[in-house]
């Protein structure tokens, strides 16, 4: 049966009215088809339904009324000519079309038994002219259907082939709930490339938020000083003293990305390449290009964990952990891409329920590689062991009939000379960077002297100490929203199975009978909990430390047999977590010091040289490298006074007026006083009797140690309470 393929028309195989549900809104008109003589007997023309495009007018000559039944020809081994059998409603593709529905096994209709005899399409008269053809009365009681042969007895839920033996050709079946899943996977393929997208067009944008300090001075603040030979603030991890951070992921990161402005900068067409924007964006955007791996590694281990591969990809470029945390510079997004990394080196060998095979080897590279990535999250932050616990358990164990010691020791000796070479590596980059002639150490072990820190808690209480609960009970919520609530329940479920199979069975024999592992969905559960866990026998909790649990989070609330829940819940608590995060939390302090840059590197007269003061109080630690000033001799002082209170702010102001340089220069225009502070505390620098020459406003920004009240936020003077203010101080009143 020869079918024309057009683009704005599909052809029907039409068995009731109520079927043509997807052609609701169309006309159907009736068309004679060219038969086709196949290579044995012969085949008269037939008629099929088409139901054309919405907005498409149907062909001239056409019937509009709706058709019962469509006939369609007989198989060679069929009755007599003339007698039709009834297909199922469904809409004919070419074969071999991509959308065509699951790419399931092709099925032919070789040998279609006969149905019971109905009425034959007359020849001539008004069904042969296009008028509609009406079969006539069913028999009572019985539905007519299409009977194939056994061979073609499996039909696919959203797609399967057809053939005609007769015709010699087979169709791709397609019906209309097929057409809207299709639909669907394509809305959520585009949304996840515009989510994509806005990942990287964010960056250059930029962000304007300020999550914590960390993301400046565990990496660019540094690199900045150490490549750029600008003014910073190198916090104490990164004293020759105490080296507590390792320095390599530091100079893959932001140092390669200065490296390259800087000869940019010598050898390039534009010698001002290098500005505060230019050194804030840098090291975002190669990190935002990195995130993406995230992307590939949940597209990869999807459909063997029984994950929706797509839903699964919306749902991490939609989280807001992924727009802001994956694309600033924290130790924390390192080690989430390295626990990615090892999630794909892992999983494919992890083996569900009780029944345990012999492993498949691997190529040798494999363990070599296992052991660097364990090593490099080991030097970056040594609690990544909480994130590896559960895959490296798993792989160490595969194929053990009674998993032990014995086991794990065998294969931790597989991932030795990777590991090996791998801490070398890192050991000889951090002694030759904090080498210096004040230290005889010879090598540095920035691991130990990290352990050696944190696990004294007068020291973690330095930085703020919490309850055990807090990342359980507060952060993940703070980060995942509901997802964290559905591992919550899947978590429950798991344990209310666990404790029914032991009262059932009893323990020991529970325990034998169902594994650990019964399923990717148990698999995923250690994955997301157990880190979180053990990272909860720490005092200090912040939220930043779970963001590498967003793989397995998104991969667990995305299965197959089930549509994600509460889309729009998750939608809205992203974008509000987008929003606060990555424009509102501390958002016109970045802003602020691109404009104090444009300030202090303004042409001045030679004769009257300038000295800037740039006072910063009730703000998170600003970035001194964002100012771009030069490492020696700068006119310029940052001083950073943190909550400080009322009265320490005005005796610092003081005594800045005060000090020798403005004394020399001779007047308040040769010696400017900037300060710096949210509305909230803007009184507190208006008691100090110094009156304001100037005054800018950065909106929007909102700090949660000095909070707006509620009545002013609903005052006409709300935008000043959300809003960085910089103020030119004059001489004292």
């Amino acid at each position: 049966m020869a079918i024309s393929n057009r683009r704005s028309a599909a052809w029907v195989l039409v068995q009731e009215p109520l079927a043509l549900k997807g052609c609701s809104q169309a006309r159907l008109a009736e068309e004679r088809l060219p038969g086709r003589e196949p290579e044995r007997g012969g085949a008269r023309p037939v008629r099929a339904w088409r139901c054309p495009a919405r907005g498409t007018a149907a062909p001239p000559g056409s019937s509009p009324a709706w058709p019962q039944l469509a006939p369609v020809p007989r198989g060679q081994a069929g009755p007599e000519r003339g007698d039709v059998h009834w297909a199922p409603p469904a809409l004919l593709l070419p074969p071999g079309r991509p959308d065509a529905g699951g790419g399931g096994p092709s099925l032919r209709a070789a040998e279609a038994r006969p149905a019971a005899p109905t009425a034959s399409p007359p020849r001539s008269g008004p069904a042969a002219s296009g008028a509609a053809w009406d079969p006539g009365p069913r028999p009572a009681g019985r539905r007519q259907r299409c009977r194939r042969s056994p061979e073609a007895a499996r039909m696919q839920i959203c797609g399967s082939s057809v053939a005609s033996v007769a015709a010699g050709t087979s169709f791709q079946v397609l019906g209309p709930v097929c057409w809207q899943q299709l639909d669907l996977k394509m809305a959520v393929r585009v949304l996840w490339g515009g989510l994509g997208l806005l990942r990287v067009l964010w960056c250059l944008l930029p962000q304007t938020g300020y999550v914590h300090p960390d993301e400046f001075f565990q990496s660019p603040e540094v690199m900045a000083e150490d490549i750029l030979g600008v003014q910073a603030t190198r916090p104490w991890e990164f004293y020759s003293s105490s080296p507590c951070r390792t320095v390599v992921f530091p100079l893959l990161t932001s140092g390669s990305t200065f490296w390259l402005l800087r000869l940019w900068g010598e050898l390039g067409p534009w010698p001002g390449l290098v500005s505060s924007y230019a050194l804030l964006v840098g090291p975002r955007l190669l990190l935002a290009a990195l995130s993406f791996a995230l992307d590939g590694v949940v597209y990869h281990l999807a459909p063997l964990l029984g994950a929706d591969r797509w839903n699964a990809l919306a749902l991490l470029s939609g989280s807001y952990v992924t727009l802001v945390f994956y694309t600033r510079t924290f130790s924390n997004t390192i080690e989430g891409l390295l626990f990615a990394w090892l999630l794909v080196l892992v999983s494919p060998h992890v083996m569900w329920g009780p029944t345990r095979k012999e492993p498949v080897p691997g190529p040798w590279w494999h363990s070599w590689l296992l052991g660097g990535i364990v090593t490099a999250g080991f030097f970056n932050r040594p609690t990544f062991l909480a994130f590896a616990v559960v895959p490296l358990y798993l792989w160490g164990t595969r194929g053990a009939t009674n998993p032990g010691l014995k086991s794990l020791t065998r294969e931790a000796l597989v991932l030795l000379p990777g590991a090996a070479l791998t801490a070398a590596v890192f050991v000889a980059m951090d002694s030759w960077y904090f080498s210096s002639p004040a230290t005889s150490r010879t090598l540095v072990l920035t691991p130990v002297n990290f352990l050696h820190y944190n696990l004294n808690p007068q020291n973690l209480a330095r930085h703020g100490t919490h309850v055990r609960l807090t990342h359980l009970a507060v952060n993940g919520f703070l980060l995942f929203g509901v997802l964290h609530a559905q591992a919550l329940q899947a978590a429950w479920q798991q344990l209310q199975a666990g404790l029914q199979a032991s009262l059932q069975m009893g323990l020991l024999r529970a325990l034998g009978a169902r594994s650990l592992l019964s399923s990717p969905r148990s698999y995923l559960l250690l994955l997301y909990f157990m880190p979180l866990v053990l990272l909860s026998a720490f005092s200090h909790q912040e939220a930043r430390f779970l963001i590498p649990l967003l793989v397995p989070l998104v991969l667990l609330c995305s299965p197959q047999t089930q549509p994600v829940p509460w889309k729009g819940t998750v939608v809205l608590f992203n974008a509000l977590g987008a929003f606060f995060f990555g424009c509102l939390h501390q958002g016109g302090l970045v802003p602020g010091l691109e404009y104090l840059e444009q300030v202090v590197h303004a042409p001045v007269l030679p004769t009257a040289p300038t000295h800037y003061t740039l006072l910063f109080t009730h703000t998170y630690m600003p970035p001194r490298h964002l100012l771009h000033l030069p490492g020696l001799g700068a006119p310029v002082e940052v001083v950073d006074m943190g909550g400080t209170e009322d009265w320490v702010l005005c005796q610092a102001l003081k005594s800045f007026t005060r000090q020798p340089a403005c004394q020399v220069a001779g007047g308040p225009w040769l010696c400017r006083l900037f300060v710096v502070t949210p509305g909230t505390t803007r009184p507190a620098v208006e008691k100090c009797s110094f009156p304001f020459k100037n005054e800018t406003l950065v909106f929007p920004h909102l700090t949660l140690e000095d909070p707006p009240a509620l009545s002013s936020l609903l005052s006409g003077a709300w935008r000043d309470h959300l809003s960085l203010h910089i103020v030119e101080l004059g001489e004292e009143t």
